[in-house]
């Protein structure tokens, strides 16, 4: 993985779909409110498993942890604590308290966590029938495993060992996925450009810190970001903290890789000539997104590493094993001449993927994709 990512050429193509989420905790047994909300096992713990059970490489980021920079931030501001609302037979519905200046605070809006489905937060009360005054009722929710600073990055990179890749994340400077944020930028320029200055000096604080871990990589996530912030606005508000936190990777010696589901391809293009990024995913198809894998290939693959990018629904969900080692075989076709490509998909796999399709991707990649 890590010579693929360094845009090396390594024994065969890795082989590492997306399946963070979903399928991790299907193969739990559980509700998947104990994965998500009481963290039984914890979500990144589960993804291990999921490594161990089909044998593919690991791709393991989202991780939780504190940094230093974390805790000074903290101290002096309120501590919020996530509490059961209202228990239906298939979902949670969680809000968050805290005590200021002697009364209790409520957060004005609200997490689901479901039986079969991953989390969905920041929810209007409204919008899922629950009342707007604070409730009469709760229970506080307390997890099942703590992990504190960086404990959960030490286990697991321990516990992956040389099967992959484990990379705390940082976020970039933009605007947030909303429509106000929209406006707000189009009517207040300069307050939404000084709000993501204070962020992008968050994030390089963060990123400076995060490299005396030495981890083999750091992920910059950014799932949808180029939806809500599409070159022009990309350029003013996240180019800079790219380059910066890039910069400081490279000089560390640490590995920069850009998650970022949606359209693409201006990204890429970005990255690889204004940057020091290594590595970017999923590179999507349309309608999802707007990448050729093989354009982006004879284009900039001498700068930068390519992973992706199976359709994750007609091909990865819907689609036949021999369908998935077509696709494999022409991903592998279209991007690995040279190395410097991870065979993966164009984003999560969702939860009912057969597990004969991943495996016919992961075979795919160990014999067809040798070198």
């Amino acid at each position: 993985m890590l010579v693929a990512m360094r845009n090396g050429q390594p024994d065969c193509v890795p082989a590492a779909p997306d399946m963070s989420n979903m399928i991790p905790s299907r193969l739990t047994g559980k509700p998947f409110w104990d994965i998500y909300l009481y963290h039984d096992p914890p979500l990144w713990m589960a993804y291990l498993e999921t490594v161990t059970h089909f044998g593919h490489d690991g791709w393991l980021a989202g991780l939780p942890y504190q940094l230093d920079c974390d805790l000074e931030e903290a101290e002096g501001k309120p501590v919020w604590q996530e509490a059961i609302v209202e228990r239906r037979p298939d979902r949670l519905y969680t809000r968050f308290h805290a005590e200021t200046d002697g009364k209790t605070q409520w957060s004005d809006w609200c997490n689901a966590y479901y039986i079969d489905n991953p989390s969905t937060h920041g929810l209007p009360l409204a919008k899922v029938g629950l009342p707007t005054d604070p409730p009469t009722r709760w229970e506080d929710v307390e997890r099942r495993t703590h992990y504190k600073g960086m404990e959960a990055f030490y286990t697991a990179r321990e516990r992956m060992g040389d099967r992959g890749v484990v990379l705390p994340s940082v976020g970039l400077p933009g605007l947030a996925q909303r429509p106000e944020a929209v406006y707000e930028y189009y009517d207040s320029p300069s307050n939404v450009i000084a709000r993501c200055e204070q962020q992008r000096e968050r994030t390089v604080r963060r990123t400076r810190e995060l490299v005396t871990h030495k981890p083999d990589a750091i992920l910059i996530g950014m799932s949808g970001h180029m939806i809500w912030n599409p070159e022009p606005i990309f350029r003013v508000l996240s180019l800079p903290a790219l380059q910066e936190v890039t910069a400081i990777c490279k000089a560390a010696g640490v590995v920069s890789q850009i998650h970022c589901c949606g359209p693409e391809r201006a990204l890429v293009k970005m990255a690889a000539e204004e940057s020091d990024l290594d590595s970017i995913n999923p590179l999507e198809i349309p309608p999802m997104g707007d990448c050729d894998l093989a354009r982006l290939k004879r284009e900039f693959g001498t700068r930068i590493s390519l992973m992706g990018n199976l359709h994750t629904t007609e091909v990865m969900l819907r689609g036949t094993p021999d369908d998935v080692r077509r696709a494999s075989r022409r991903a592998i076709d279209d991007a690995a001449d040279g190395g410097g490509f991870i065979l993966s998909t164009g984003d999560q796999c969702g939860r009912d993927t057969p597990d004969e399709n991943i495996l016919a991707m992961i075979d795919t990649a160990r014999t067809y994709g040798r070198y």
